[in-house]
């Protein structure tokens, strides 16, 4: 029997969703407009009743968010290196130095530990990531940041739905950046959101999301910061704004999904699994990684071949070319290094069918063998 080629992702869009946005084209205002302001209040409504702003990436709610907690020359950001290069990338982007820590094995988010100790007088700020939807224990990391007076970026690109302590990750904080990339747990297509904290002019957020520019009531404007070109469009947030409506049943999914991968998948084939979170965790990925000595790149070829879409996040991001040019050298990171070096994600989505879970395993199982 064929079997239709399984992505390890695929949104899903419905069709009412589908037809709001036709609609949208169709009323002649398709840019930043009254959709954007609905999606900003029902992810408000999602974040406690928290000031929410959307933008056309998550990248861009967390160079905004720098921006917002005054990080530039002379700063350090504190960050892992475990994630999409992004958020890294956004701390070179406002001037300031990004100082990267080791995970922990276990959970393969930010090691606190090693966040604390690297803690200097230049440090202004730390970017923890919350890897494939997995939270960061909020409580010992804002302990650390209260500690040493240091604001705190969340970035929560993948935690979109997970939960501390009972409450909804954007819930409680300082800055959250959520993303809505095509991958994500709610797409936008492409977008993101800043949750504000209360001492954060949400005004100031919306000029430097727009060219710096203030409009009076009288019609006259000016323009007061330096701001960028990152508004969301209200086609993009009709999207989102259908997609809300579905968050909740997504990620019940996506836990079903993922008990069902620690079911099926069979201990003998050697594999690291994910830590067995589901009461925090979204699932917005399941990743494993690979016995000692597997050749991935064979491995994701033999998968294809069975039809079946594997991906890597992420390979560990100091050693790309850019950042070895800041200084960071293979072995500074032992654990990030072996995590991406051996990490695979495979398919979960909410469409996805129990026996494409079994699929998935049976052909992991397989290509393992083939290339032994």
């Amino acid at each position: 029997m064929t079997f239709p080629f399984l992505p390890f992702t695929r949104p899903a869009i419905d069709e009412e969703t589908i037809a709001e946005v036709a609609n949208v084209l169709r009323s002649g205002w398709i840019t930043s407009g009254p959709k954007v302001l609905a999606f900003e209040t029902a992810l408000s409504e999602h974040c406690g009743g928290r000031p929410v702003r959307v933008f056309n990436s998550g990248t861009a709610t967390l160079e905004v968010a720098l921006r917002l907690a005054k990080v530039g020359a002379g700063d350090t950001v504190i960050t892992t290196p475990l994630t999409w290069v992004a958020t890294a990338n956004v701390i070179l982007e406002v001037g300031a130095t990004p100082i990267l820590v080791d995970v922990d094995p276990v959970t393969r988010n930010i090691d606190l530990d090693a966040l604390e100790a690297a803690i200097t007088p230049q440090t202004k700020a730390v970017i923890p990531v919350d890897l494939a939807g997995l939270p960061v224990d909020r409580d010992r990391l804002y302990a650390i940041a209260g500690k040493h007076n240091l604001r705190v970026i969340e970035d929560a690109a993948q935690s979109l739905g997970a939960s501390w302590n009972g409450r909804p990750i954007g819930s409680t904080g300082d800055f959250v950046s959520f993303s809505f990339h095509a991958n994500k747990n709610l797409t936008t297509s492409e977008g993101g959101a800043l949750v504000l904290p209360a001492d954060i002019d949400p005004g100031l957020c919306e000029r430097l999301r727009l060219q710096g520019v203030r409009r009076f009531p009288d019609g006259g404007m000016d323009v007061d910061v330096l701001g960028g070109k990152f508004n969301l469009t209200d086609i993009a947030a009709t999207i989102g704004l259908g997609q809300m409506k579905h968050l909740a049943a997504f990620t019940a999914r996506r836990r079903e999904l993922a008990r069902r991968y620690f079911d099926r998948l069979d201990p003998a084939l050697g594999l690291e699994l994910p830590v067995a979170d589901f009461t925090n965790c979204n699932w917005h990925m399941f990743q494993v990684l690979l016995p000692v000595g597997t050749h991935r790149g064979k491995l994701v070829a033999a998968m294809k071949e069975q039809g079946i879409g594997v991906g890597v996040h992420y390979p560990a991001l100091h050693l790309f070319s850019l950042y070895r040019a800041q200084g960071f050298r293979q072995g500074d990171f032992p654990h990030a290094e072996r995590i991406g070096a051996t990490t695979v994600t495979l398919p979960l989505f909410p469409s996805m069918k129990d026996s494409d879970v079994d699929r998935v395993c049976a052909a992991l199982a397989a290509s393992l063998s083939e290339i032994a």
